[in-house]
């Protein structure tokens, strides 16, 4: 074999190593803020529709799905206290 063709294929399965890895990365961060959007969503859904039973009602509104879908369950918990604060 010839060192010219074993280097060539060295560093293509490098090249082949650090496209695969910059392409995972952002779809790991996408994958992971899909999964707090659909948490986020759900939690604000079912705080909306037991909470009505105490009066606790959180208006969905850009704001409101924004926080609740980057952050989660904390964002809403964090809606819940700054409604909580502003209320009173």
């Amino acid at each position: 074999m010839d060192t010219n063709i074993v280097i060539a294929f060295v560093l293509g399965l490098f090249l082949m190593y650090l496209i695969g890895r910059a392409m995972f990365v952002p779809l790991k961060w996408i994958i992971k803020l899909a999964v707090n959007a659909v948490v986020g969503g759900v939690v604000l859904w079912v705080i909306n529709y037991f909470g009505a039973f105490m009066s606790l009602h959180i208006p969905l509104n850009p704001i409101t799905a924004l926080v609740a879908g980057f952050l989660g369950v904390p964002g809403v918990v964090l809606l819940i206290v700054v409604q909580q604060i502003i209320a009173k």
